[in-house]
């Protein structure tokens, strides 16, 4: 398949997130300051004060225990994720923990 963009030549492959080297990656910094500015902690006070839901929290953490097992979730994986995230606290822990040691060694 060739796929012919009308500024470029006629390639095979087009990567939609390849980066232009004629163009600059970062804007030139203004001369004479410092743009490096580091973020201040977060103020406990500015938080908001929303609760997430139970079966909410177990869905992230799962996520977040899969990703770091190293099997990222995909899109299919959504209906068996939220019927995991509905069994109650003590078996989601235990799911994490089994994916932790799978991590560890």
């Amino acid at each position: 398949m060739t796929i012919a963009l009308e500024h470029h030549t006629p390639q095979a492959f087009v990567d939609l997130y390849a980066a232009d080297p004629a163009e600059p990656a970062w804007p030139p910094a203004a001369a004479g300051h410092d743009m490096d500015h580091l973020l201040p902690p977060p103020n406990p006070a500015e938080r908001l004060s929303i609760l997430i839901d139970p079966r909410d929290q177990h869905r992230l953490a799962l996520h977040a225990a899969l990703t770091a097992a190293g099997i990222p979730p995909r899109p299919e994986d959504r209906d068996a994720i939220d019927q995991l995230s509905a069994l109650p606290p003590g078996i989601n822990t235990t799911l994490q923990r089994w994916l932790h040691h799978t991590t560890s060694r």
